[in-house]
């Protein structure tokens, strides 16, 4: 890695995704891994399994007729500790600690994801500072810890796509990086007519075990519990979807109501898209996502844009592929154009979905058009 420069991008390849638990949801706590290679917490395992006599992974379903011996895996732990102490480094304090034995469950999802200033030289290849004690000693072995940790990574657990583009930290002067302009609000809205609008639904078999649907498969809920499906490998490991519909021509409108739901991505996807990348972090994905902290942000070709503070409660997307564009739309008393760009027809698209933050009954509706 180079030195930092104000109003760069610093890559982070890893995230607590990488080493969560599907079942809590959090940082994996004394994890442990089944002969199928799914790792989860050992508590977690221990609590969804109870007294049953059939003990399956809650990822594949690949089980055994005898309990399994569920041994800690020294390599996930000392990744996850690691990971803990550099989240505490960035947000301030010491970071959290872990005793021998089974560890509390740790906030969720924090990431790392403060940003840093000041023009110091955190490059790996520059001297060594004689102590940790300065900012710049620390940052120095925050990104030593990073770069063994996604050397490791590499070493351990091979197929998986590299994280660069998945995972970005964004510096104060790049918050609105983007290959595409913002939106020229004097364009006029899609037609809402017969001719172009649609009312999509979820296809059950790229479903999140952390989702369910409605029986006519037109809202999306984040499950209480998580859901015993059938294992497939068109199902996303993280909490997304995609519409049941292909796209690959013409021109589409739909709306999807987003007030029940604090944090979600909405967009369009190809059926390729990887199951374990995030919407919008792919080059075929495109999105609007709110953060649930005052943030509308577009995500365009892995780059994201941030679009204002106001929250869109229904969000139309129009899509129209023979011009290679997309839309969105904030849906109320008066559209407003929130963000277009281009995309690629190379592939047929599919409306996609994240309801990200996991707060159960947390839900995503496709809105009937009213034309």
């Amino acid at each position: 890695m180079a030195g930092l420069d104000i109003g760069l991008t610093v890559p982070v390849w890893l995230a607590e995704d990488d080493l969560g638990c599907i079942i809590c949801q959090g940082l994996l706590a004394w994890p442990v891994t089944l002969p199928c290679g799914h790792s989860f917490c050992r508590d977690c395992l221990k609590d969804l399994w109870g007294a049953g006599r059939h003990w399956s992974c809650p990822t594949c379903r690949e089980g055994s007729e005898q309990q399994l011996e569920l041994r800690k895996n020294t390599l996930l732990q000392d990744l996850a500790d690691k990971y803990s102490r550099a989240v505490g480094e960035l947000e301030g304090g010491p970071g959290p600690t872990r005793s021998p034995g089974p560890s509390p469950r740790p906030a969720r999802r924090t990431g790392l994801q403060k940003a840093f200033s000041g023009g110091m030289d955190l490059s790996l290849d520059s001297p060594k500072l004689g102590t940790s004690n300065t900012p710049e000693g620390k940052m120095r072995d925050i990104l030593r810890d990073l770069e063994e940790i996604r050397k490791k990574l590499r070493e351990n657990f091979t197929g998986k796509e590299p994280l660069e583009e998945q995972r970005q930290v964004k510096l104060p002067d790049a918050l609105s990086s983007s290959s595409c302009p913002m939106p020229d609000q004097s364009n006029p809205t899609p037609k809402r007519s017969s001719q172009w609008a649609i009312s999509p639904t979820f296809d059950l078999r790229s479903l999140s075990c952390s989702l369910e649907v409605s029986e006519n498969c037109q809202t999306v809920t984040v499950s209480h519990f998580p859901q015993l499906y059938p294992w497939s490998h068109e199902r996303f490991a993280t909490c997304q979807v995609l519409g049941s519909q292909a796209f690959s021509s013409g021109k589409k409108y739909w709306e999807v109501d987003t007030q029940y739901c604090s944090h979600w991505a909405i967009g369009v996807a190809s059926w390729g898209m990887s199951r374990d990348q995030i919407l919008g972090r792919t080059r075929d994905s495109w999105c609007v996502e709110w953060k649930g902290t005052s943030q509308l942000s577009a995500w365009n070709m892995v780059k994201e844009t941030v679009l204002g503070s106001d929250r869109p409660r229904v969000v139309g997307i129009w899509l129209d592929l023979d011009q290679g564009k997309l839309a969105f739309y904030s849906v109320a008393n008066q559209e407003k154009l929130l963000y277009e760009c281009p995309v690629s027809a190379s592939s047929a698209l599919h409306p996609a979905f994240w309801l990200y933050g996991l707060h159960p009954g947390n839900s995503l509706t496709i809105r009937p058009i009213k034309v």
